[in-house]
């Protein structure tokens, strides 16, 4: 029986993995995190899976001084999400706009050169692609990252998470071939409020992640 939380990423990463592994999965699939925080829950499916573990960076566009709100996502790949209606709301003209979104694919790049400086990508066209997160809320990251995917030419594409709302997973079924959630959570208010511990991921954690997965595949 599926517990109604989480002690930690790791653990959600289990207990995702275990869900995934009663489901046909294709052999040649690829599982992809998104920093930061996805990348942790994305480490224990790949291991359980035998598959490689990659990541794809995405990052919200945050409206100007109120970053915390967020307007839309851009994903590295070239994907870009926005939502109309909280554009609308916030009076961010076209201009200014334009700018936030050169601003955060330049963020985008900069991570994309810290977490994978000398690491060898894994071809996503033609695969089965498993994207991971610790949770859904809104689902405008997770849609811009699912976008720049679904250019990389993948043959399927899955969005695999933790928690989420049945309004958002439904939002992303354009997407995503499928979305698997290890708890639907109605009136979801906060991911973290699944987890016992949420605290910030770091970027070494992520790069020591994916070096894990590296190690384990080539043994």
């Amino acid at each position: 029986m599926v517990r109604r939380r989480f002690a930690h990423r790791l653990d959600a990463g289990e207990q995702l993995a275990s869900l995934l592994a009663s489901r046909h999965v294709d052999d040649d699939v690829v599982v992809v995190g998104l920093p930061r925080g996805g990348v942790i829950v994305a480490a224990p499916v790949a291991r359980r899976l035998g598959a490689p573990l990659d990541l794809l960076v995405a990052r919200k566009i945050g409206a100007p001084g109120h970053e915390e709100f967020g307007i839309g996502a851009v994903a590295e790949g070239g994907g870009l999400v926005l939502d109309e209606a909280s554009v609308r709301v916030t009076g961010v003209t076209p201009h200014e706009l334009d700018e936030l979104i050169a601003a955060e694919r330049r963020r985008v790049d900069e991570r994309v050169e810290r977490y994978c400086a000398g690491r060898e990508r894994q071809r996503l066209a033609g695969r089965h692609v498993l994207v991971v997160d610790d949770g859904l809320a809104t689902g405008v990251t997770a849609r811009a990252a699912l976008q720049s995917v679904r250019s990389a030419e993948a043959a399927a594409v899955t969005l695999a998470i933790p928690v989420g709302p049945p309004d958002s997973i439904r939002a992303i079924g354009d997407l995503a071939d499928e979305v698997v959630a290890v708890i639907v959570a109605r009136n979801l208010r906060a991911v973290g409020e699944f987890y016992d511990r949420f605290e910030q991921t770091t970027d070494d954690e992520v790069i020591a992640a994916l070096d894990e997965q590296s190690r384990h595949r080539d043994r």
